[in-house]
């Protein structure tokens, strides 16, 4: 299927590991340019980058920031768009999963939750809608959530499962906002894949997760994010305010 994204700039927020990595991998392979971010993994980022774009299909900039920073996310915004002039998509996929029962959660770590998983979404998705406005250019927002958004933490991340919540709900209402100016916002909904920041639970505990999961197996980040690339394609330019569930049948909704 041809999803016509050759030419096309796109912003990723953590794409050095996980999920974000195959994000930038798929949209390049598509033609896309890409601007991503990361935090720590300094070897893996460069070396990303470096690889895509020894392929010729698109510019790939790796970008060092911390996304609970708001001076840093503006700095990123601006420096992305010295490097391509302008975005047509944005990918808010970077969160911390961080452990703790409620009673012991310290109001610094649900800070940090709350500043990385949902403030740094709508500050990113504040710049790119404003700046799709003043280009009067068209866009896609694709926000990564949770089957825990939906179900709650059964194991101990209650500030994370309450930061993917309130990305439902803000994704809903900037898809409202905005659906008149071109511009469509929808969700992933996530369950387990195997990734770093979830693999050592994933090997404590593997029965519990397996039986949690119709299907069976844990998703690998590469098929979740080939139906995220479709999202942000023009194939699902009528689809806004939706969340799409692959979570392997956690979810089910």
């Amino acid at each position: 299927m041809e999803l016509n994204l050759q030419g096309k700039n796109a912003l990723v927020t953590g794409g050095a590991t996980g999920l974000g990595r195959e994000f930038v991998r798929s949209l390049v392979h598509e033609g896309v340019n890409v601007c991503f971010t990361y935090r720590s993994h300094p070897e893996e980022a460069l070396a990303l980058a470096s690889e895509l774009n020894s392929l010729g299909y698109g510019k790939v900039a790796a970008i060092q920031t911390d996304l609970g920073n708001s001076q840093e996310i503006e700095a990123l915004f601006e420096k992305g768009l010295n490097t391509f002039g302008q975005f047509d998509i944005l990918i808010n996929n970077a969160a911390i999963w961080l452990s703790g029962k409620v009673t012991d959660i310290s109001l610094e770590d649900w800070d940090r939750v709350m500043n990385v998983n949902l403030k740094s979404v709508f500050h990113l998705s504040q710049l790119f809608v404003n700046h799709c406005l003043i280009k009067q250019i068209t866009g896609s927002v694709l926000n990564i959530t949770s089957q825990a958004a939906f179900h709650g933490s059964t194991t101990g991340h209650s500030h994370y499962a309450a930061s993917k919540a309130g990305l439902v709900a803000f994704s809903i209402s900037l898809a409202r906002e905005v659906a008149n100016q071109g511009i469509n916002v929808n969700n992933i909904a996530v369950g387990m894949m195997d990734t770093d920041m979830v693999r050592g639970n994933l090997e404590k505990n593997a029965q519990y997760y397996l039986n949690r999961i119709p299907v069976g197996r844990v998703a690998s980040p590469s098929e979740i994010a080939d139906i995220g690339v479709f999202l942000v394609s023009e194939k699902a330019s009528y689809m806004t305010g939706a969340t799409i569930d692959v979570t392997g049948g956690m979810l089910m909704r």
